[in-house]
């Protein structure tokens, strides 16, 4: 899944491609790497981040989606307002990846009937204080209890099984040690029955670890996703698609 940020604040590449040009000519380039799916986010939800009004995010967004849709790559919209996904599902996007995970009210109905596909992220507060101190008894069981009950709620609007994705929120008010355990214990969410999603990408726990700058994170990137996909992850969500499928061939070639 590679990532395009419509956004001038990500975390990562914010301010890059803010335009719908530049966007397209992004998402285009990941695709030529090797990209499955697409990821297209107009607000974000980084720590620290302040969210921004439906109008501004449909206009970041929505071009965007247009001028892909017809492409043949699956197309996900990274928003958690019902908004967003009704004029996106309308314009042609196939996934919705909810960090709110349709709680937001009307967001169960819009993606039951919009037949798409959704993915649950786990999220400890909001984007802007998440990361102050997050807090768990037991990082593992919390986080799939959430997950579990979200599911539920999912299949009770009508959303079939086969349509639903679960992320368990790498960086998404957690500190170090909850996303390493999370990364190291990945394989104990594959028994709820769910392709798991998993970004990790540029994100700061890297930083953290490797004592790098935010501009310095493809290696440790790359590694991480690989860990994600040996552990169970079957959706890797990358800035850095070539690198990451590389990573991936030569893995499959010495296990295959």
């Amino acid at each position: 899944m590679g990532i395009v940020n419509i956004t001038p604040d990500s975390f990562s590449d914010g301010g890059l491609y803010t335009s719908t040009d530049d966007a397209v000519l992004h998402a285009v380039r990941l695709i030529e790497e090797g990209a499955d799916i697409l990821d297209i986010g107009g607000e974000s939800t980084r720590p620290g981040s302040v969210p921004v009004c439906v109008e501004e995010e449909l206009r970041r967004v929505l071009p965007v989606v247009q001028a892909l849709a017809n492409n043949g790559t699956p197309i996900s919209v990274d928003t958690s307002k019902p908004e967003v996904m009704c004029a996106t599902i309308k314009a042609g996007a196939t996934m919705i990846n909810d960090i709110n995970a349709l709680r937001s009210p009307g967001a169960l109905k819009i993606v039951a009937d919009g037949g798409v596909t959704v993915c649950l992220v786990h999220m400890q507060g909001e984007p802007k204080y998440m990361q102050s101190d997050p807090q768990y008894k037991d990082v593992i069981l919390e986080v799939k209890d959430f997950l579990q009950q979200r599911i539920d709620a999912v299949e009770a609007a009508g959303i079939v099984r086969e349509r639903i994705v679960i992320d368990p929120g790498f960086g998404f008010g957690k500190a170090l040690k909850h996303n390493l355990k999370l990364l190291r214990y990945l394989d104990q969410f594959t028994d709820m029955g769910m392709p798991i999603l998993a970004g990790l990408s540029r994100k700061s726990m890297l930083r953290e670890i490797t004592g790098n700058k935010k501009g310095d994170l493809v290696s440790s990137s790359v590694s991480a996703a690989l860990l994600a996909a040996i552990n169970g992850a079957r959706i890797l969500r990358v800035h850095d698609v070539k690198a990451t499928k590389d990573a991936l061939k030569v893995y499959n070639a010495v296990t295959s």
